[in-house]
């Protein structure tokens, strides 16, 4: 045990090497920083070494350090983590938008994993699996101290298989048992449709590898039918985001100029902007963008993109509030870190962190009373990027903090029926050319 305590040592030894041939001791200020920090590793080589002769068990060296860099990514914010290489191919399936699981997202709210949406017409939405649900045991195993990453690789699996999640839920006097079969998760991520008075209807549920091309393809289906288009409903309620890049040529398809989104981080590399090119192509008639609470991360950057540059009205909810980008970077040994890296802005700088896109009209969701017990797609009532321990805090352009207490959620009743954010999103495009005309414009 001995020897391998010595290599631990050694390894530190030349990490700390490495640094200063780099250049990190060039000033004074630095090395007195560097110098706290060659303090604190050899503390924790201390403990390792401790642990690893002391521990009533022999501990495997590779589970106290892969303990110890969870414990790391767990002290910075709630998007952070480490992968092993089993979990960073499950992060490459996801973003392909087709893996066998249950249909969940879920959190770490309150150091409990908590699910923020069931998806759709999946396994767990079919069970009544509610947004708020505390996952306590995944298959007779307790969840405290799982994180993300490792819940997601018990949640999934092959096809007909089956788990069983143990949750709580608010005025439930016990744990309630659910077995579910896994089935393949295929998240359509846009659907479309066509609604009287030549309005077009679109819904992007997530961000993944194909949701532009599939955008593209869904628009230029309902130009072909509607013509002309007289009006667009984007649907972006509920859709937890995804891919930046995807976000950003979202965008593009609605703008012919002007800033789409800017990102800052520590280093000049994430200093970014995304500009909106002249295709050509643009769909340009009037568009109402529909948010909730649960439009987050990408679909923020989209709603944000097109309120600032004036091109659609944002109807519904005050969304989320995830301005932060995940940068990962793959490790040799298969592994990688999902580590965040920036924060974004929107065109006007606006930065919306823990904050989330405030709408130009506020229409709260009404729940039909025959829906009310079934219902788990349009809650109001969901978790938010302000809920969630150790959120990054939101800052403008200049990095200085805003003061979170004077973030407001959004609150304004309504009294319409059915999907009535949907319906007044709707009544506003029929009623836009009456208004154009009436208006002499």
């Amino acid at each position: 045990m001995k020897k391998i305590s010595t290599r631990f040592s050694l390894l530190v030894v030349i990490c700390l090497g490495v640094l200063i041939l780099l250049g990190l001791y060039n000033d004074s200020k630095v090395s007195a920083l560097d110098k706290g920090t060659y303090k604190e590793i050899k503390l924790f080589n201390e403990v390792f070494d401790m642990v690893k002769k002391n521990y009533v068990d022999e501990v495997d060296s590779s589970t106290l350090i892969q303990g110890a860099i969870n414990g790391m990514m767990r002290s910075l914010d709630p998007h952070s983590s480490f992968m092993t290489p089993d979990l960073y191919k499950e992060l490459e399936v996801e973003t392909q938008g087709q893996f066998g699981g249950i249909g969940i997202e879920i959190t770490i709210l309150k150091e409990v994993l908590t699910v923020v949406s069931p998806i759709e017409d999946t396994p767990a939405f079919n069970a009544g699996v509610k947004s708020g649900d505390q996952i306590i045991k995944i298959d007779g195993k307790s969840t405290k101290d799982i994180t993300i990453m490792e819940a997601v690789k018990k949640l999934r699996g092959a096809k007909d298989t089956k788990v069983t999640i143990t949750i709580m839920r608010e005025n439930m006097s016990k744990p309630k048992d659910i077995v579910l079969t896994r089935t393949i998760i295929q998240i359509k991520s846009v659907k479309s449709k066509i609604f009287e008075d030549n309005i077009g209807y679109i819904r992007i549920a997530s961000f993944h590898e194909r949701t532009a091309d599939d955008l593209r393809k869904a628009l230029r289906e309902i130009s072909e039918k509607l013509q002309p288009m007289k009006g667009l409903v984007l649907d972006l309620r509920n859709d937890p985001g995804g891919l930046l890049i995807q976000a950003i040529e979202v965008s593009d398809m609605f703008l012919k100029s002007g800033i789409i989104v800017s990102t800052r981080g520590r280093t000049k590399n994430m200093e970014t902007k995304a500009m909106a090119r002249n295709n050509g192509d643009e769909i340009t008639c009037p568009m109402v963008v529909l948010v909730n609470e649960g439009t987050a991360s990408a679909a923020e950057i989209v709603a944000g993109a097109l309120q600032d540059n004036g091109r659609a009205l944002i109807i519904g909810t005050q969304t989320f509030g995830k301005a932060s980008v995940q940068t990962v970077i793959a490790l040799e040994d298969g592994s990688a870190l999902k580590l965040t890296t920036a924060r974004y802005y929107t065109p006007k700088g606006r930065s919306i962190q823990a904050e989330g896109i405030k709408p130009d009209i506020v229409v709260k969701y009404i729940r039909p009373a025959e829906d009310a017990e079934n219902n788990n797609l349009l809650q109001e009532d969901r978790i938010r990027e302000k809920d969630l321990k150790g959120h990054i805090k939101p800052t403008k352009e200049d990095g200085t903090e805003l003061d979170e207490s004077q973030v407001k959620d959004a609150k304004d009743p309504s009294d319409l029926s059915h999907d009535n954010q949907l319906k007044t999103a709707v009544d506003i495009l029929k009623s836009w050319e009456i208004m154009k005309k009436n208006l002499g414009s």
